[in-house]
C-alpha cells in the first residue's frame, strides 16, 4: 500500500508544482499592434460595418443585371358552338407564342454598375473612417494605461529610495547625531510617497478596466497588462508633410471625393434614363382556318418605342445636377476640416515637445543631482532638514511632471495620427 500512496503523493506534488509554476508566470502583455488586432476582431461596430460593405457588393450584382425577356402565349378562335350542324371546337383554333425584350440604350446598365461600385467605395471609406475614430479612442485608453504604469513605476522607485533615506537617518538618530523631531519629520514625509503609490495603483487599475471594456475582454484586471515603450523621441515629420498626407489618405476626405464622383455618375445615369428604350418582339402563329393555305404557319415581329413627350426624367436630371454642387461644397469643407485638424494637432504636439526637451536634456538630471547632493549634505550636517525635504519633493514633482508630459506627448501624437488618418507617430 505504501507504493501506491507514495505515487499518489508524488503525482499531487507534481501537479501542485506545475500549477504554482504556471501561476508564477506573468500574464502576456499586449503590444499596441496586438491590441489593435484584438480590437478589430471583437468590435461589433467594425464587424457590422464589414457586413455593410458586403451588402453593397451584392448590390453591384443587381445593378448589372440585364432586363428579363417577356414571354406570352395567345390562344384564340376555339369554336364554342356547332356551325352548320358540325361541332369541331379546335378546328379553327390558332395559337401564337410571343417573346419580347427591352433593349436599354445609352449604357444604362454600365452606368448603374458604376454607381453601385461607387457606393461600395464609399462604404469602404466610411468603414475606414469608423475604424479611425474607434482606434483613436482605443489608443487614448492604451496611452492612459501606459502613463499609469509609468507613474506607478516612478512612485515605487521613489518610495524605495526614500526608505533607504529613512534607514540612513534612523542610524543617525540612534547614534545621537539627529534629533527625534527631525527624524519624525523625515518619517512623516513618507506619507506623501505612500499616497502617490496608492493613487498610481488605483489609476492603473481604472485605466485597465476602461481598455478591457473597449476590447470586450473578460480577462481579470490583475491578469491583464500591456507593454510598449513609454519614452519621448523627437518626431521626424513636419507640418507640411502631415498636411499633404492628410489630403491623400484621410478616409472621410476620400469618402467626400467618392461621393462627388458618384453624384456625377448618377447624373449621367439620369440623363441616360431620360432616353427611349425600344422593346423588340417576335412571334409565331399557327392557324389552320385561313383561306390562304400558305398562311397556316406565320412569323411576326414588332418594335415598340415609347414616346417621351411629357416624362423625360427632367426631375431626376435636375436633382442629380444639384447633388453634384452639394457634394462639391461638402468636399471643400472636408478639405478645410482636415487641414484645420492637422494644424491644431501639430500645434499641440509642438507645444508639448517644447516643454519636454528641457526636461529630458537638463531638468531630470539636475533634479536627481540636487536630491543626491542635498541628501549627502544633510547626512553630514551641511544642509538643513527643510532643504532635504524640499529636495525630495522637487525631485518627485520633476519626475511626475516629466512622465505626465510624456503622456501628453503620446496623446498629442494620437491626435496627429487621427487628423492625418493613419499612424505616422508612434
Amino acid at each position: 500500500m505504501e507504493r501506491p500512496i507514495r505515487r499518489f503523493c508524488l503525482g499531487l506534488l507534481s501537479v501542485a508544482t506545475g500549477l504554482l509554476a504556471q501561476s508564477a508566470n506573468p500574464p502576456h502583455a499586449l503590444t499596441w499592434q496586438e491590441t489593435q488586432a484584438k480590437f478589430k476582431a471583437n468590435n461589433p461596430q467594425l464587424l457590422a460595418g464589414q457586413v455593410t460593405i458586403d451588402e453593397s457588393r451584392a448590390d453591384e450584382i443587381t445593378a448589372y443585371l440585364r432586363p428579363n425577356p417577356d414571354f406570352a402565349f395567345t390562344v384564340d378562335g376555339t369554336q364554342i358552338a356547332p356551325v352548320q350542324g358540325s361541332w369541331r371546337p379546335f378546328a379553327g383554333t390558332f395559337y401564337s407564342p410571343n417573346i419580347s425584350y427591352l433593349h436599354e440604350r445609352r449604357h444604362k446598365r454600365e452606368l448603374r454598375l458604376e454607381s453601385a461600385q461607387a457606393a461600395t467605395a464609399i462604404a469602404i471609406s466610411t468603414q475606414r473612417d469608423l475604424e479611425r475614430n474607434l482606434l483613436f479612442s482605443l489608443r487614448d485608453a492604451f496611452v492612459r494605461v501606459m502613463l499609469a504604469k509609468a507613474v506607478l513605476g516612478v512612485a515605487k522607485a521613489n518610495i524605495d529610495y526614500y526608505d533607504k533615506e529613512i534607514e540612513v537617518n534612523r542610524e543617525r538618530f540612534r547614534a545621537g547625531a539627529m534629533a527625534r523631531v527631525d527624524f519624525q519629520r523625515v518619517e512623516l514625509q513618507r506619507v506623501q510617497f505612500e499616497s502617490d503609490l496608492e493613487n498610481a495603483m488605483v489609476n492603473l487599475r481604472t485605466a485597465k478596466i476602461d481598455l478591457l471594456a473597449l476590447l470586450r475582454d473578460n480577462t481579470p484586471v490583475d491578469e491583464f497588462d500591456v507593454s510598449e515603450q513609454f519614452e519621448f523621441t523627437e518626431p521626424t515629420t513636419n507640418r507640411e508633410e502631415l498636411r499633404q498626407l492628410a489630403l491623400a489618405t484621410r478616409p472621410d476626405l476620400k469618402e467626400a471625393e467618392q461621393s462627388l464622383e458618384k453624384a456625377r455618375t448618377d447624373h449621367k445615369l439620369a440623363v441616360a434614363n431620360g432616353s427611349t428604350d425600344p422593346t423588340f418582339g417576335v412571334w409565331y402563329t399557327r392557324n389552320g382556318s385561313f383561306n390562304n393555305p400558305l398562311a397556316t404557319n406565320t412569323l411576326g415581329a414588332s418594335v415598340s418605342i415609347p414616346l417621351r413627350i411629357f416624362d423625360r426624367n427632367q426631375g431626376e436630371k435636375l436633382h442629380t445636377q444639384l447633388d453634384i454642387g452639394r457634394n462639391q461644397k461638402l468636399l471643400d469643407q472636408a478639405q478645410v476640416t482636415a487641414l484645420h485638424d492637422v494644424d491644431s494637432a501639430y500645434a499641440t504636439l509642438e507645444s508639448t515637445i517644447t516643454l519636454l526637451r528641457p526636461y529630458k536634456s537638463k531638468y531630470l538630471k539636475e533634479a536627481e543631482e540636487i536630491r543626491d547632493t542635498i541628501s549627502y549634505s544633510y547626512q553630514h550636517g551641511a544642509a538643513s532638514l527643510l532643504d532635504f525635504l524640499d529636495a525630495q519633493k522637487e525631485y518627485r514633482d520633476t519626475q511626475l511632471n516629466y512622465i505626465n508630459l510624456v503622456g501628453s506627448y503620446f496623446s498629442a501624437a494620437n491626435q496627429v495620427n487621427f487628423a492625418v488618418g493613419q499612424e505616422v507617430i508612434r
